[in-house]
């Protein structure tokens, strides 16, 4: 089978499936057998990582040229086992899309950024070697989830990217904090990955296939209300993608994850973490056609926004900002693919993975750069005239510039909806022209900068689009009372959170204000129980601290 599949192949659908194949193979030898550097010869197997993970981002970068040049969506299955009552079958397949490529691309890129970091980080460390075991074997598994073309496999992957990645956040068994953490996501981890398991299965017995290509191709033909397995598969996803991404109230172990090493939290935060998003966008066929699913994960997401975008306004740790930012920005990508906006979900998939690379990779710059003296001018406080102008001119702004895109925001409320965030940010900037009184000129140049700000999101939008085309659903039109009611509260909430934002001085004078800023600054108190509960049932035994040799004490 495997061989009339390959032979049936053009030779740049080949040379595209063999750069893929080596994506994660080569990170798999490198985790498998370089554990063997792994004492005395840590340094060559750094080296060696370095170098493996290197090599994977060029196969991706090639294989993503070469489809980008004229390959075609495909599956090839090298193995697969039939599975009881007419299921399909579990299957060694490899997908190939749009989204299989851009995203192998990106998450090789940031597996060697982070690999490459850590050979200095850890330089030293007597255990740097088994770091990067399981850093290879992690990234492997994340590069193989993102090619998998059976939807069991994927579940599988899914898991084991799990189980690897628990070894990277033990990197330091004698912190209480890490074991915690570590424990919290074992248990979110494993009961959303039972529910995305109970899904697959729905998925399965229902359509008769496991093949993601396959099922999508269904998906397009049915017609009528979506079945109740399906229904209930849907519901089991968004469930298994919220745990995944962190979202509130359940984000805690997102939180405290900063006693693992600072490469793990920079792979964790721009792209593990990021698999909640990938999953939805990969079964975006189903949950498109799913209304009351889609409402829960944009009712989901909208809810991380607002919490998680208020407390991290309070926090002093600028690791522990990042995560919360962290989670609202999942929160943001869930909301996006709830509303239907799968590309746009990816754009943001995309420049958010690489900022928050770059964000924890330099993390102790920024103290340095935060610790410096600075000079600041005088702010005054923007009146209400100066105000209701800026919003106004932003709002216009976004609908014009869209507008010029060809969004037309009767058929697509959604996508205007989540311009409002566009809208907010000019309006900041405008604001802060208006605070430090620098003048007309220095207005006239942030109301341009806010322009160009407007249409890169436009731009980057229909660029998305335009590649991820042939691989993503239709834009879902927003037809019922409850998706109006969802957009209008999303923009709702992006206004007040720019109210207060804008008004946090203002707000310190009064006492309410003063004990909500307490509860926020501890996050509401929300991981606690779940923190004692944890600790009650599974006591955490202390590790002695190994020193250093070579370390006086």
């Amino acid at each position: 089978m495997l061989y009339t599949e390959i032979v049936m192949l053009s030779n740049l659908n080949f040379i595209i499936l063999a750069l893929i194949s080596a994506v994660p193979l080569l990170l798999w030898v490198m985790g498998m057998f370089g554990s063997i550097l792994s004492g005395e010869h840590a340094q060559r197997m750094a080296r060696l990582s370095n170098g493996a993970a290197g090599l994977s981002f060029i196969c991706a970068a090639l294989a993503a040229l070469l489809y980008a040049a004229d390959g075609n969506s495909l599956t090839v299955t090298p193995f697969s086992f039939a599975l009881p009552g007419n299921m399909g079958a579990l299957a060694l397949s490899i997908y190939i899309n749009a989204v299989t490529v851009l995203m192998l691309s990106l998450v090789s890129f940031v597996g060697f950024v982070v690999s490459r970091y850590a050979r200095n980080y850890l330089q030293g460390e007597k255990n740097q070697g088994r770091f990067y075991t399981w850093l290879n074997l992690t990234l492997a598994s994340i590069l193989t989830l993102i090619i998998s073309g059976n939807m069991l496999m994927f579940v599988l992957v899914w898991m084991t990217t799990s189980l690897c990645l628990h070894h990277l956040l033990m990197f330091y068994p004698e912190r209480t904090g890490a074991v915690l953490a570590a424990r919290k996501k074992i248990i979110a981890s494993r009961v959303g990955e039972v529910g995305l398991l109970i899904a697959v299965l729905l998925i399965g017995s229902t359509l008769h296939t496991m093949e993601f290509e396959t099922v999508f191709h269904t998906m397009a033909t049915m017609t009528g209300p979506l079945p109740a397995a399906l229904q209930w598969a849907s519901g089991l996803i968004v469930l298994a993608a919220a745990l995944k991404s962190a979202q509130f109230p359940l984000q805690g172990w997102l939180i405290q994850v900063m006693e693992a090493p600072t490469p793990v939290s920079a792979l964790l935060h721009a792209g593990i973490v990021n698999g909640g998003a990938f999953l939805i966008i990969r079964m975006s066929p189903l949950m498109s056609q799913s209304v009351n699913a889609s409402n829960a994960l944009a009712i989901i997401g909208l809810i991380t926004i607002a919490t998680a975008g208020l407390i991290m306004l309070t926090q002093t740790s600028i690791k522990v900002f990042l995560a919360w930012t962290t989670t609202a920005q999942m929160g943001f990508m869930l909301l996006e693919c709830g509303l239907g906006l799968y590309s746009l979900a990816m754009l943001h998939l995309v420049t958010h993975s690489l900022y928050k690379a770059h964000a924890f990779l330099s993390s102790g710059s920024g103290v340095d750069i935060f610790r410096a003296p600075a000079v600041r001018s005088a702010q005054s406080t923007p009146t209400f005239w100066q105000w209701l102008v800026v919003l106004a001119f932003a709002s216009l702004m976004t609908i014009g510039v869209g507008a010029a895109f060809g969004v037309a925001l009767e058929s697509q409320p959604a996508l205007y909806a989540l311009g409002t965030i566009v809208t907010v940010a000019m309006t900041q900037l405008l604001l802060q022209s208006f605070k430090a009184g620098m003048g007309a000129a220095f207005t006239l140049r942030t109301a341009g900068l806010s322009a160009l700000v407007c249409t890169a999101y436009f731009s980057l939008h229909a660029a998305f689009h335009f590649m991820l085309e042939t691989s993503l659903p239709a834009i879902r039109m927003v037809t019922s009372p409850s998706q109006f009611a969802l957009v209008g509260l999303v923009m709702l909430t992006f206004f007040s959170i720019l109210l207060i934002q804008q008004n946090l001085p203002n707000l310190a004078k009064y006492p309410m204000a003063r004990r909500a800023y307490v509860h926020l600054y501890n996050g509401l108190y929300v991981d606690i129980p779940f923190s004692r509960l944890l600790q009650r049932f599974w006591p955490i035994q202390t590790v002695p601290y190994a020193q250093p040799k070579g370390v006086q004490s």
